[in-house]
């Protein structure tokens, strides 16, 4: 009996994990159908967003210390890396 008790609370434990699991994909998904929609609306409307410290990018970028300068994009824009690599190449 213990061991069936045991098997039936893992399994539990694995079918609530697979529900949030599958709510946080939902919701990532959600999310990312708004912000291409709200950056629709955005360049709609000729409108952009303005991060601080751009100038030090640019600064560092002209330098050639690219790898400082995606460090201050993420902590400016909290962007992934790859977006900000992607960015960075874009001033260079």
């Amino acid at each position: 009996m213990d061991i069936m008790g045991s098997l039936a609370l893992a399994l539990a434990v694995l079918g609530c994990i697979a529900t949030v699991e599958s709510r946080s994909v939902r919701a990532d998904r959600r999310l990312a159908r708004v912000e291409r929609k709200l950056d629709l609306i955005m360049e709609h409307l000729d409108l952009r967003e303005e991060y601080p410290r751009m100038d030090e990018v640019a600064a560092l970028v002209r330098e050639g210390k690219k790898i400082h300068a995606i460090k201050v994009y993420r902590e400016s824009t909290g962007a992934g890396l790859k977006e900000a690599k992607e960015a960075v190449d874009r001033l260079g």
